[in-house]
């Protein structure tokens, strides 16, 4: 299922293949995918394990490079990693010898009032302005990642992509998490783009839900989400929202085969 590319969306991936070739065998992890996502929009991406989410979000990302068709963002395509461009991994890859704003102000430029300020505003909105002088060691797994979320939000980055930030976390961290970072989406309105694996975490944060298949990865059905915010996860309508995505997900992991 192709997505019609729009010339007003902020980001447009426009017929998009990526195959990495090897000494043995070459493997395709994208075949000709095309998605349009608007300026402040936020967009969860669900899929089987190894199907190429994650080699797109690279892709967008200028991580990966050679790639077949166009990644552009406003209108200029993506051929290198970019300040425009932020990126949360499930691992927070905080530096242990840096305080908590020595690691949130990474790739900041300016004179030293400028970026403490910076600092001390982005550490504010993810609850951590009082543990600025603390060290990655001292903290929990869910501060790290505001840590990590707050270095990613603070040379304002036009897409913010997330790749599981979440997925090491236990369970009520992670709910908790998932508020924190709806929160910081409904400040900033910076277009955010979600890998997940948990299809509540998918229906909760993304504006729309993009199912892809067993790699390559190709587009199988993308669903517009309703559902006003903040989202009841006990409401009927939550409730009817994720049997229609756990069913479209079962028909794209019925299509595998070993």
């Amino acid at each position: 299922m192709a997505d019609p590319v729009t010339q007003t969306a902020n980001l447009r991936i426009n017929h998009v293949s990526k195959t990495f070739y090897t000494k043995t065998k070459d493997v395709k992890t994208i075949d000709n995918v095309s998605l349009s996502i608007e300026k402040g929009e936020f967009v969860s991406l669900i899929g089987p394990s190894g199907c190429g989410k994650t080699t797109l979000l690279r892709l967008i990302s200028g991580l990966e490079k050679d790639y077949e068709g166009d990644i552009l963002l406003d209108n200029v395509r993506i051929t290198r990693p970019g300040r425009d461009r932020g990126i949360i991994f499930q691992e927070h890859r905080l530096f242990p010898w840096l305080t908590v704003a020595g690691n949130a102000a990474m790739g900041l430029t300016g004179s030293k009032t400028y970026i403490r300020d910076r600092v001390r505003y982005y550490l504010d909105k993810v609850g951590l302005l009082d543990f600025e002088k603390s060290y990655p060691g001292q903290l929990s797994g869910g501060m790290a990642q505001r840590v990590a979320i707050a270095r990613a939000l603070i040379c304002q980055p036009k897409v913010l992509l997330l790749d599981e930030p979440f997925g090491a976390l236990d369970a009520l961290t992670r709910v908790r998490m998932q508020e924190e970072i709806e929160k910081i989406w409904e400040l900033e309105k910076t277009t955010m783009i979600l890998i997940t694996h948990d299809i509540e975490e998918a229906i909760f944060l993304g504006d729309r839900v993009v199912v892809f298949s067993p790699r390559p990865a190709v587009i199988n059905n993308i669903i517009t989400n309703p559902l006003p915010r903040s989202r009841d996860r006990k409401s009927p309508d939550f409730a009817r929202l994720r049997k229609m995505v756990e069913n479209a997900f079962s028909e794209t992991i019925g299509t595998y085969t070993i």
